[in-house]
């Protein structure tokens, strides 16, 4: 399965991408094939593995800030691997044979 989530801190000020990086190095950590955007990070893996990654990357950030918020999306497929890259890679190919 495919989690996007972001962790935003509330109630620490403007600047929160210090906190924000520790939530991203608990994914990176992990293990888990992931990546980082400016909006959301996406980690792959097995339902109970990736749960338990994004509830270590918002304990990290809560140990951190007096509240948390937490957007998740989640494309659960069992049996595959490599969407991370793999959907990624689909419309790639499609864009180029477009061209």
């Amino acid at each position: 399965m495919l989690i996007a989530f972001s962790v935003t801190p509330l109630g620490v000020g403007e600047s929160v991408g210090d906190l924000v990086a520790d939530a991203v190095r608990v994914v990176r950590d992990s293990g888990l094939p992931n990546r980082t955007d400016a909006m959301f990070t996406t980690i792959e893996g097995e339902w109970d593995e990736v749960m338990a990654v994004v509830k270590r990357a918002v304990d990290v950030v809560a140990a951190q800030a007096p509240r948390v918020s937490v957007v998740l999306k989640a494309d659960v497929r069992p049996g595959v691997t490599d969407a991370l890259t793999a959907k990624v890679a689909h419309v790639e190919d499609r864009l180029a044979r477009q061209s």
